[in-house]
């Protein structure tokens, strides 16, 4: 999604009719900003961007940053870059653990979301894969979703390759006969989704929650073998004893993890960072706002504001 300018906490709070608050900028910790990262996928530009919203509120100096989902924690780790609101258990687990184990980087808890991402298919799919959802009825269809450019192979549509999920180990590794396409952009990935949904074509690809694609559209997640921490790290794990990855993948919370720096040097900041939670359904409705109702991204963030303020107004105290 294009790049906005966000409004500023100025402008901000005489939107929202909330005061400048002087006390509390003169009680921040440091002056200097605390740079949150940006992705590529809306609701995380929603994530991040209410939490720049309170952070200013409290009187704190904040910059948004444009960062890669994995590569960040190079940033994470220096100091370079301070927290990143949304790391789903589904697709970064591998990544925040190695970064952790260093000291450098905290987990700062959960955001209250759950995440589900893994390959999805319309409900029609299983009028000519009836043994849908299990992978190996899929494998066996295969060819039901392949594609001018994929045939005899089905076609998997994957997210963008920043996402990760190790969507092309994991064909490897269960032996499938699906090609793996890498969709650019979040945008594109749902765009070629509605397309296929509207006449009914063949279509198998990554779809996650909280979106709202599921709410959207009728259809199923493929059932592969049930992830575990085995399947990612131990080759003679499951079916293939060659091959890690021959399993789906995880489902749990999304977490928001900081550089440890910022424990000692915005304390306060750190604590509303931490206090912050929001649940699916509140998430998957601004999205919809966003992406399916074209409300710019800003006032969907401003009007949450507005009608949450005794809420998160809490996590500032």
């Amino acid at each position: 999604m294009k790049m906005k300018k966000w409004f500023s906490g100025v402008l901000f709070a005489a939107i929202t009719g909330t005061a400048a608050l002087t006390t509390a900028e003169a009680d921040v910790e440091s002056a200097d900003p605390i740079k949150l990262t940006l992705h590529d996928w809306t609701g995380q530009l929603i994530t991040t961007n209410l939490m720049a919203e309170i952070l200013k509120t409290a009187g704190y100096n904040v910059e948004l940053v444009q960062a890669d989902y994995i590569a960040q924690f190079a940033g994470l780790k220096t100091g370079d870059l301070h927290v990143a609101m949304e790391m789903w258990e589904t697709t970064g687990r591998e990544a925040m653990d190695e970064a952790t184990a260093t000291g450098k980087v905290e987990n700062i808890g959960e955001t209250g979301m759950q995440a589900i991402e893994d390959w999805w298919y319309p409900l029609y799919m299983k009028e000519v894969c009836p043994g849908l959802p299990d992978w190996q009825a899929l494998n066996d269809c295969a060819e039901e979703f392949s594609t001018s450019e994929t045939a005899p192979n089905g076609r998997y549509l994957g997210g963008p390759v920043t996402w990760g999920g190790f969507d092309d180990e994991r064909v490897e590794a269960l032996e499938m006969d699906f090609e793996v396409v890498h969709a650019g952009t979040d945008a594109a990935l749902f765009a070629e989704l509605e397309s296929a949904y509207q006449r009914k074509a063949p279509i198998v690809l990554w779809v996650y929650s909280p979106h709202w694609a599921p709410s959207k559209y009728e259809g199923e997640f493929v059932e592969f073998p049930a992830y575990s921490a085995e399947c990612y790290n131990d080759e003679s794990w499951g079916s293939n004893k060659s091959a890690k990855y021959d399993c789906g993948k995880p489902r749990g919370p999304i977490w928001k993890v900081a550089w440890s720096g910022v424990k000692d040097k915005w304390p306060g900041a750190h604590k509303i960072i931490e206090s912050f939670r929001i649940n699916n359904d509140e998430m998957g409705k601004m999205v919809s706002d966003v992406d399916l109702d074209n409300k710019p991204l800003e006032a969907v963030v401003a009007n949450w504001m507005q009608d949450n303020e005794a809420r998160w107004s809490a996590w500032l105290k």
